[in-house]
C-alpha cells in the first residue's frame, strides 16, 4: 500500500485530471486517485477482477478533498485488453499501471499503448516487481520468491501456484532498467526509476513530450 501511495504521489492526480489505470485489478490505484478528485477509468482483462473492483468501490465512500461531503467521485471500470486500449490518442493526463505490465504477452506493446493514450505532458507511471542491481541481494530475493512466497500463498490463500508464477514471470521481464530504456525509446522525457527495497520493487516514471 505504501508503494501504491508513492505511485499516486508521482502521478499527482487532482480535480480536472483524467486518469487511466491499466490492469487495474481490484481497484486500489483507481480508488486512491479518485480520492484526490481525479476522473478515473480502470481497465482490466479479467472480469472477476473488475467485479471485485466494482464491489470495493461501491462499499467505499470516495470524495474529492475539495468537494462538499455529499459529492462522490468514483472510478469507472471497463473490460479491455491493455495491449489494445479502446481509447483515442492523447486521451488522459495520467496513465498508471501496477503489477500488470509484467504479465502481458507483449509488455512493450502495453507500454506503447500507455504512451499513446497519454496526452502531451501526460505522466506514465508503472509499479512492478524489480530486479536488484546488487547480485547478492538479487540472488537472495530470487530464493525468497522461489521457496517462501509459494508457501505464503498456500498458507494465506490456499493456492501456492498463484504466487509461484511471480518468479517465472520476472525471469523473462527486463524489470525497471528495461522499462526505463523502452520509455526513452518511445520518446518519453524525465524518465526515472524509483527503487524500493533495494530494487525488489520499482516505479518507472516518464512524461510524454508536447510534440509527440
Amino acid at each position: 500500500r505504501r508503494w501504491k501511495r508513492r505511485v499516486i504521489q508521482l502521478a499527482c492526480p487532482c480535480p480536472g485530471r483524467l486518469v487511466l489505470d491499466v490492469c487495474c485489478g481490484t481497484g486500489d490505484l483507481a480508488m486512491g486517485m479518485a480520492a484526490h478528485g481525479a476522473t478515473v477509468m480502470g481497465v482490466d482483462f479479467s472480469e472477476r477482477m473488475l467485479e471485485v473492483a466494482e464491489r470495493r468501490t461501491a462499499s467505499n465512500r470516495i470524495e474529492a478533498p475539495e468537494s462538499p461531503p455529499q459529492a462522490q467521485n468514483r472510478p469507472r471500470y471497463i473490460r479491455a485488453d491493455a495491449q489494445r486500449l479502446p481509447f483515442p490518442d492523447d486521451s488522459f493526463d495520467i496513465v498508471t499501471g501496477a503489477y500488470g505490465l509484467r504479465n502481458l504477452a507483449d509488455w512493450e506493446l502495453g507500454l506503447r499503448e500507455m504512451r499513446r493514450v497519454a496526452k502531451a505532458h501526460g505522466r506514465v507511471v508503472v509499479l512492478d516487481f524489480g530486479k536488484p542491481d546488487n547480485p547478492i541481494w538479487r540472488k537472495l530475493y530470487f530464493i525468497y520468491l522461489r521457496l517462501f512466497v509459494p508457501c505464503l500463498g498456500r498458507i494465506f490463500c490456499g493456492n501456492a501456484a498463484a504466487y509461484a508464477y511471480i518468479l517465472e514471470s520476472l525471469q523473462h521481464f527486463p524489470a525497471q532498467h528495461g522499462v526505463a530504456a523502452q520509455m526513452r525509446d518511445l520518446g518519453l522525457t524525465n524518465v526515472r526509476i524509483v527503487s524500493l527495497l533495494g530494487g525488489v520493487m520499482a516505479i518507472n516514471y516518464g512524461e510524454k513530450r508536447h510534440d509527440a
